[in-house]
């Protein structure tokens, strides 16, 4: 668990922490990018964070074909890799393979299976779990912004990209720790012999959880709902520069959004365990409602503290919405297909988290303020929320489907178990009455 909660708190907190990047590649290239460079460096951080999502339904394949050790420890390898080699780039253009694809992708092979791994040794309490693995990110997003700002300030951006590398180091000695209790597709297959053998296409790529309606609903509501999830993380610093200058601390922002966030998850994440069933769903129905609602309010905060205010619900919500993502795919699917479940679910997610903050960085270029980046970002969540209502009541309809094929099939054998139990019955009477005549 404390393995897993590193890599929550490494991965998600250098990427919740790109304001502080993003604003420091501003400064480094500005003198030789020229025009639109807003939103040639949103896609820096846009990128990283899509490829984090949407690799992961390779990455789901890969951890069900050689365990979740071996995926971990290899992704953190190659994020270590991409972030050493960033910090020797002359122009923001590399920096699209090397940080956008490079480390990102080390990241998520890193990261889906500190996810998996907590099935194997966690049941009832996997909602408390998940909220304190997921409490990690909370932490270093609390710790790195400041830690970053005076990195910066002192060593300069690639010196800073340098240091960050020590936490992907860690966490590829943290990757050793996850020995899986479920033993794997290659220990099925490769039997006694030791021999590695692929299993069929079907269980490599397991489509059939979209056969599951209340799934295919949730795979396709939260990805809707994501379109300006992101926007706020890579331009909110910016935008507290353009409207209050140097006169504000603006890492407080990710401050305030790290400490509720975490706060978030701890709470929503022990509430998830006394939900029944796909209940759990409308936690992330009013954590979608209150995210865009919050976005909404960020332009029309003219003072610092109102910023401040938005930032603790939003960080608060947000936690909720990412604590409760696995035990919902549980609920689902169950635990033999979450793993996939769970692939295709982040792989699905990167799309709007990778649009959404180059079209805001796009705005803020052609109008010369985030206000209507801010006001659009706040809608897709709800619409998303929306559409993720009618989950529950999908899914008890399924369940009841279910329920009613076995009780015919039950009641029938023990009709037959009845009839073979009376037949055997009148045949040893009468053989107990010759035994007792003799």
């Amino acid at each position: 668990m404390l393995a897993a909660m590193w890599c929550n708190g490494a991965v998600f907190g250098i990427q919740n922490s790109c304001g502080v990047l993003f604003v420091s590649m501003l400064q480094v290239f500005g003198g030789s990018e020229g025009k639109q460079l807003a939103f040639k460096a949103a896609w820096v951080n846009s990128l990283s964070m899509g490829m984090v999502f949407f690799c992961s339904p390779i990455v789901s394949i890969f951890t069900d074909l050689f365990g979740c050790r071996k995926v971990a420890v290899v992704g953190a390898a190659v994020g270590f890799a991409g972030l050493l080699s960033s910090s020797f780039v002359s122009t923001i253009e590399p920096l699209y393979f090397t940080y956008g694809i490079l480390f990102a992708c080390g990241c998520s092979f890193a990261y889906q299976p500190s996810l998996v791994i907590l099935g194997h040794y966690f049941k009832k309490r996997l909602g408390l779990v998940n909220g304190i693995v997921t409490a990690g990110s909370s932490l270093f997003t609390v710790s790195l912004p400041f830690l970053l700002r005076v990195l910066i300030d002192s060593v300069g951006l690639y010196n800073t990209l340098r240091v960050l590398c020590i936490l992907m180091f860690v966490l590829f000695l943290a990757g050793f720790t996850y020995k899986p209790l479920v033993s794997n597709a290659k220990d099925k297959e490769g039997g006694k012999k030791g021999k590695f053998k692929f299993p069929p296409e079907k269980k490599i790529c397991n489509f059939s959880v979209f056969k599951v309606l209340s799934y295919r609903i949730w795979a396709f509501g939260i990805p809707a709902a994501l379109f300006g999830y992101f926007v706020p993380y890579v331009h909110l610093m910016k935008h507290v520069k353009d409207r209050f200058g140097d006169s504000v601390p603006e890492e407080v922002l990710l401050l305030c959004l790290g400490i509720t966030s975490g706060v978030g998850r701890l709470i929503f994440g022990r509430v998830a365990d006394y939900v029944p069933g796909a209940k759990k769903v409308y936690l992330q129905v009013a954590s979608f409602f209150f995210i865009g609602l919050m976005s909404m309010m960020i332009p029309l905060c003219h003072v610092f503290g109102g910023l401040i205010a938005v930032c603790l619900f939003m960080g608060l919500f947000d936690g909720c919405f990412i604590c409760i993502m696995a035990p919902i795919a549980f609920e689902l699917v169950g635990a033999q297909d979450v793993s996939q479940a769970i692939g295709f679910l982040l792989g699905l997610m990167s799309i709007p988290m990778t649009v959404g903050p180059p079209i805001a960085g796009l705005l803020r270029d052609h109008l010369g303020t985030y206000d209507v980046a801010f006001y659009l970002a706040g809608v897709p969540p709800l619409i998303g929320g929306a559409i993720l209502c009618f989950i529950p009541w999908v899914h008890e309809r399924q369940k009841l489907k279910e329920r009613a094929k076995p009780v015919d099939g039950e009641t029938t054998e023990k009709m037959l178990e009845n009839e073979s139990t009376l037949v055997s019955d009148t045949t040893e009477k009468p053989v107990k009455e010759t035994e007792s005549g003799v």
